[in-house]
């Protein structure tokens, strides 16, 4: 009997330090990324598909990579936005890489937005939610002296950015 109360105690004490695991499950929702869709100028409601895009963050070298590569052909993006501070600035380069210079232009936006810091477990931490500045969410400029923009209108659809399953600016051009 004392055989089986100390081998029970034993491993009681054993396992009594041990916990779960802290891992963060892929599935929980963290900081989202600025979902960005591109929409057709002189028909607001057909998305539109750009041409080999670059987008490079402020300070940055090279692009944001979709789908593996540097420059994308598509309707919609998802960018990040700095966690740390209140703006967040982007080129946006049109017909990036092409052989005629003519053909490539660029545009510069900034963002401007508040943060506001959730906790979301243990195991993922906290998570950063943004909401662009209701008076002033961006600033566009155009990045060449000819000051011809390519993005012609950019409307916020959603001021709060909590996750990424809704489009929150639309670039028209």
């Amino acid at each position: 009997m004392k055989k089986t109360l100390l081998l029970v105690l034993f491993f009681a004490f054993t396992f009594s330090g041990c916990e779960k695991d802290d891992i963060c499950d892929a599935n929980t929702p963290t900081t989202p990324r600025l979902v960005i869709g591109f929409y057709d100028f002189l028909n607001p409601s057909v998305l539109k598909n750009v041409s080999n895009l670059k987008v490079v963050g402020e300070g940055m070298t090279t692009g944001i990579l979709f789908n593996g590569a540097e420059t994308t052909s598509g309707n919609k993006i998802s960018i990040p936005l700095k966690t740390v501070g209140t703006t967040t600035t982007y080129s946006f380069t049109l017909n990036s890489g092409n052989s005629n210079p003519a053909l490539v232009d660029q545009d510069i936006v900034r963002f401007d937005y508040s943060t506001q810091e959730l906790f979301v477990s243990r195991a993922c931490g906290y998570k950063t939610i943004f909401t662009l500045d209701p008076t002033n969410p961006y600033t566009h400029t155009d990045a060449t002296t000819a000051n011809v923009k390519w993005i012609k209108f950019i409307s916020v659809e959603k001021n709060n950015i909590e996750n990424e399953n809704e489009t929150h600016i639309k670039i028209f051009f």
